[in-house]
């Protein structure tokens, strides 16, 4: 007996259940495949499995139904794997551990797979039931949504007839989601020689070429709230990359202080706004006394105390923990030669130019929509930021999330920081760029769908768009003309150990869809 049974409606949970017994994470999807490839088999189902492990299942309409356009049910057959440190499971071998409430769905320590194992739950149970009215269905079950969209981007779609498609890939009841940002990720490399230096007395440093002294000290911000660069992006609250590049051009402007920057780094992901930074510069001198390194040493940590304070006051909403700090940081003959550099050249300054870069560089939200009331448009995310060992030189690397629901937008960000680049002797380079799915402004689909919704449940739904990719996104760009909407059942804290599908919402939506198709004719 399974632990879902009783629950209606029971073909939905059956599948469910079914497909939280099978390890299905992303990158581990061809037992699922094989076996989804297998159920249409045993039905008679014309299908398709590809080389990536996509499945595409053909069924034809029913009776009324036989010339009514086709239509695509979409969803991914993998999931975000977590689980709690006392869970034993093994993602590799081991299905899940499914558990319920009177209200919701969960797994026992790990993520549920709701998403977007519903979506595939629903599908199955459609082409396995013969007393519902329907138009010709073409199920297609991705795989690798959750690592970037890779069995989509993979998928050939030429062998796809419809022009409507039934995305079941979204968690917020009530909504219709109707466009999606495209994107890409662009890293600018910017070129900084480097000058080896030697310890000296006091902690100082001392120019192998020159006799310049100077001490070092790191510059760190912390406390800010940070977030995923899509989603939380219209909350405009702190990006540590571009407060650390304004704490550095605060003292590089200063006729008191003369810095050149040893390291940076800042952030782990593209696509997370960064929460933590920090740089590592050396301070010159102009006369190497014990007077002179104080007054300038006074000047540096009261100019950080100053901007800190300031830094406080603009975002005491959005990042309340905020903090910019400078510390000395002491260089003796034990430090690592590698780590002993400082950057210089004869006709240029590359601490100069790096910081003109992180002045110029767009960053944070650029454009909101006309179409949708609170929806960013247009943004870009300086995510990732450090400084590279190539040969005996350094290179600064910045990698920056770029997304935009009109497509042009986006190219012209991609255009601007190349420009940038191209200024400081600079390369970018544009990886995993995926498209827009832009809002439809009539679209038959969506109006059959909301009046359904009113008719079904006596309220009106909302119309919605994301800041973030979505697989409509890759359909949209390979499928001319496509009318599609993206909806599903209530779910919470997806992709974490506390993910929850909730009993009641997964009903609603399952009536929801089939009263869709039934319209559909």
């Amino acid at each position: 007996m399974g632990v879902l049974d009783g629950l209606e409606p029971k073909k939905v949970f059956k599948y469910f259940e079914r497909i939280a017994s099978i390890p299905h994470g992303s990158r581990n999807t061809r037992m699922i495949s094989d076996c989804l490839a297998a159920f249409a088999e045993e039905r008679g189902l014309r299908y398709i499995q590809d080389e990536a492990g996509n499945v595409i299942i053909f069924k034809d309409g029913t009776k009324g139904y036989e010339n009514s356009p086709a239509v695509i049910i979409q969803g991914h057959m993998d999931m975000v794997c977590e689980k709690t440190p006392d869970s034993c499971i093994n993602f590799e071998r081991d299905g899940l551990e499914l558990a319920k409430t009177d209200e919701y769905i969960y797994a026992k320590g790990t993520t549920l797979g709701g998403d977007d194992g519903i979506a595939v739950a629903f599908a199955l149970a459609i082409l396995d039931s013969e007393d519902i009215p329907h138009p010709p269905l073409e199920v297609v079950i991705t795989v690798d949504e959750e690592i970037g969209m890779l069995g989509a981007s993979a998928l050939d779609c030429s062998k796809l007839k419809s022009k409507i498609m039934l995305n079941l890939d979204s968690e917020d009841e009530g909504q219709l989601l109707v466009s999606c940002a495209g994107g890409a990720t662009v890293t600018l490399r910017y070129p900084a020689p480097v000058q080896p230096v030697k310890p000296s007395h006091d902690g100082l440093l001392k120019g192998i070429i020159d006799d310049d002294s100077y001490f070092r000290v790191k510059l760190s911000v912390t406390g800010v709230t940070g977030g995923h660069s899509g989603i939380e992006i219209h909350k405009q609250g702190a990006n540590a990359d571009m407060v650390l590049g304004r704490a550095l051009n605060y003292l590089n402007k200063s006729e008191d202080v003369y810095i050149n920057l040893v390291e940076v780094w800042g952030g782990l992901k593209d696509n997370a706004i960064p929460k933590e930074a920090y740089a590592v510069i050396d301070v010159y001198l102009d006369e190497d006394t014990p007077e002179q390194i104080e007054f300038v040493q006074r000047v540096v940590f009261d100019k950080v105390a100053a901007l800190d304070k300031i830094l406080k006051n603009e975002y005491k909403k959005t990042d309340p923990d905020i903090k910019l700090s400078v510390e000395r940081i002491m260089v003796t003959d034990e430090t690592p030669d590698d780590e002993m550099v400082n950057f210089s050249a004869d006709y240029k300054n590359p601490t100069d130019e790096f910081v003109t870069i992180l002045a110029a560089v767009p960053n944070g939200v650029k454009k909101m929509s006309q179409d949708i009331d609170g929806l960013v448009q247009t943004s870009l995310n300086l995510g990732i930021m450090s400084t590279e060992k190539i040969a005996l030189n350094r290179e600064i690397k910045m990698v920056f999330s770029v997304r935009s629901s009109v497509s042009s937008e986006k190219e012209e960000l991609i255009d601007i920081i190349g420009a940038l680049a191209k200024i400081f002797d600079g390369t970018i380079k544009v990886t995993g760029e995926y498209p827009a799915w832009e809002y439809k402004e009539d679209s038959k689909l969506r109006e059959i769908m909301y009046d359904a919704y009113v008719d079904l449940f006596g309220e009106k739904p909302t119309i919605e768009a994301v800041h973030a990719g979505l697989e409509c996104g890759i359909f949209a760009g390979k499928i001319k003309d496509l009318d599609c909407v993206s909806i599903g059942p209530r779910m919470e804290a997806i992709h974490t150990t506390d993910e929850k599908l909730y009993i009641e919402s997964t009903k609603k939506y399952w009536n929801y869809v089939l009263e869709i198709l039934k319209r559909l004719k």
